[in-house]
Order: structure tokens, then C-alpha cells, then sequence
């Protein structure tokens, strides 16, 4: 059975920052305005980063705006959010996180069926000639491809 995604928010610059070594899927813990808010598009996920306290995942500086009509019961916009996940992987990804000093970046955020999902991403840093380098291989990319859709015309 096909499952219905519907992707709310991707997180470019954290494929420009960091190498992903592997994705993991989790549930988020929200309030019903910020869901409200989530359906609208109303959310930002540039500077956010997950932390594992107290045996919780918790995401950090996911910018989720004020619903318009939520008025007393409208959360902080940055307030920090728990993320759903089995007890093995967030052991599992803590112990990546302290002994390879790999970072936990969410990715991308989509409604998988009618539950809000978090992509996180087990992320290395890239120094400054990666980014280079990763700059000039999507350049030459693109040349390549305009260049056969010429051709092709």
C-alpha cells in the first residue's frame, strides 16, 4: 500500500554543511496550532539541530510561526520539541554523536499519512573544500545537462 507524503520543509543547508551518512525516520511531539501552522507551511528548519536529554531526542531551533487564529494557544515558535523514537536508536544514536562527534540534523519535515515525520540525518562536517568541490561538481552538472538539451533540440 502506498503511503501518501507530503513534504512541508527541506533543509538545504544542512546538505551544504554536512555529509549525511545515514537518515532515520521520527515522529514529533506538536501542540494543535503549531500542526495548524505546519499545514500552512509556516515552518523553518535552517538553523535546527537535535540533541539527545534525559533519554529524549529533542530538536532545537525548529521555527514553527504562530497560527493565525490560535490566539491564547499559540506556543514559543522555538520552543524545544521531543522527538519520537525507539529506545535502541536513540542509545544508538547518542553513542554516534559522543564517540564520532557526528551531528543529528533534521532534514526534512512531511506528513506521512495525516502524522507530521521528521527525516533527521547522522551528519558528518564538511570543510571548506568540500563545499568547494561539492559547488563545482553541481556546476559541472548542470553544464552537462544544458549541453545535451541542446543538443537534443
Amino acid at each position: 500500500m502506498a503511503e501518501n507524503y507530503k513534504i512541508i520543509a527541506n533543509n538545504k543547508a544542512a546538505f551544504h554543511e554536512y555529509f549525511v551518512l545515514e537518515k532515520l525516520e521520527c515522529g514529533i511531539s506538536l501542540s494543535g496550532t503549531e500542526v495548524k501552522s505546519i499545514r500552512a507551511g509556516r515552518v523553518n528548519l535552517k538553523d535546527s539541530f537535535c540533541t539527545v536529554d534525559r533519554g529524549q531526542l529533542v530538536v532545537h531551533g525548529m521555527h514553527i510561526s504562530p497560527y493565525d487564529h490560535g490566539n491564547i494557544f499559540n506556543k514559543d515558535p522555538l520552543r524545544d520539541r521531543v522527538l519520537l523514537a525507539h529506545r535502541r536508536e536513540i542509545d544508538r544514536l547518542y553513542g554516534c554523536q559522543k564517540k564520532d562527534g557526528l551531528a543529528l540534523v533534521p532534514l526534512r519535515l512531511y506528513f506521512k499519512g495525516s502524522h507530521v515525520k521528521v527525516e533527521l540525518g547522522l551528519c558528518k562536517g564538511k570543510k571548506l573544500y568540500d563545499k568547494r568541490a561539492t559547488l563545482q561538481k553541481k556546476q559541472a552538472d548542470r553544464e552537462i545537462a544544458r549541453s545535451l538539451k541542446e543538443r537534443n533540440r
